[in-house]
């Protein structure tokens, strides 16, 4: 038999591509393969997923709904009928993580698609133009540095009032400015570059340098970032919900869950320990993601 590879695979893996597409896909397909070598990035991909896919497929993966209270069987312990036990109000817990999984992939995806946004434009304006503005974007960036997140997110939420809302508005607020950080170091290191100099002798204006030719620089570290903060971002969410800051019941937000077991954390575990084993699963599985992505996308790592 002929060990001959697929013919689009020889496409991907050329040495010399014949087109800008043909480059970036042999650059993924690349990555990729070094990707799926690394067994715990494999198995944080994998968390990751199954929450995305829980989250979809709630309505049909809960055995109960949210919401059904039943008093005569409340604070059961986990067995058939409520494989993960019930909590005060007689609600099933599966049932309820299933659902909690959608408000978590809420908070992550609107906290990916905004505060590493703003911390973007902030470095990569601040790093390129220097000068004042370099100097009055950093102080502004260290005072929110300054800060634990928590206590700041505290600070935020106590303003705005609780909800899941103002819980989500007030982790990005309190999340971009490690992202502003790295992407001011990243435009440092380009801002003085030979094709950054081209583009401007061929009249390129500053805005469009800044979104043409630095921005996309400073992307893969930023999303090597974001994948491993997510960790954190579902833990100061958790925590907000623990305080009864953030999701209000009865929505089974999983910090808020685990505020409500607190009462009955000797003798009925369950309530308590479920959502929390829950988060501690979701962080272990975006954490692995990221590490598996930073040995793909950061060639200057380790």
């Amino acid at each position: 038999m002929s060990d001959a590879s697929p013919p689009w695979r020889a496409w991907l893996t050329t040495d010399t591509p014949q087109s800008r597409l043909q480059a970036r896909l042999g650059r993924a397909w690349t990555g990729w393969g070094t990707f799926r070598r690394n067994r715990m990035a494999m198995a944080g991909l994998l968390i990751v997923l199954a929450l995305v896919v829980v989250a979809a497929l709630a309505p049909l993966l809960a055995p109960h709904h949210p919401y059904e209270q039943d008093l005569a069987n409340r604070l059961l312990a986990p067995g058939p009928g409520h494989w993960l036990g019930t909590d005060s109000f007689g609600r099933d817990i599966l049932s309820r993580l299933l659902y909690g999984a959608r408000l978590t992939l809420m908070i992550v995806a609107l906290v990916a698609v905004t505060a590493p946004v703003v911390g973007l434009l902030i470095g990569t304006v601040a790093g390129y133009l220097g000068g004042w503005t370099d100097a009055a974007l950093m102080r502004v960036t260290d005072i929110f540095l300054a800060f634990p997140k928590l206590i700041l997110a505290l600070a935020f939420v106590a303003a705005l009032g609780p909800g899941i809302e103002n819980a989500v508005i007030a982790i990005a607020i309190t999340s971009w400015p490690p992202y502003a950080r790295i992407a001011r170091a990243e435009t440092l290191t380009v801002r003085h570059a030979d094709f950054i100099s081209a583009a401007r002798l061929q009249g390129a204006s500053s805005l469009r340098i800044i979104l043409g030719h630095i921005m996309p620089l400073c992307v893969a570290s930023l999303v090597v970032r974001v994948t491993l903060d997510m960790a954190g971002v579902i833990l100061t969410a958790a925590g907000l919900g623990f305080l009864g800051l953030g999701a209000q019941p009865p929505l089974p937000e999983w910090g808020a869950m685990i505020a409500a077991g607190r009462q009955n954390v000797l003798e009925q575990w369950w309530v308590a320990a479920m959502p929390g084993f829950a988060i501690f699963i979701v962080s272990l599985g975006f954490n692995l993601l990221g590490d598996g992505l930073r040995d793909v996308l950061d060639p200057k790592g380790d």
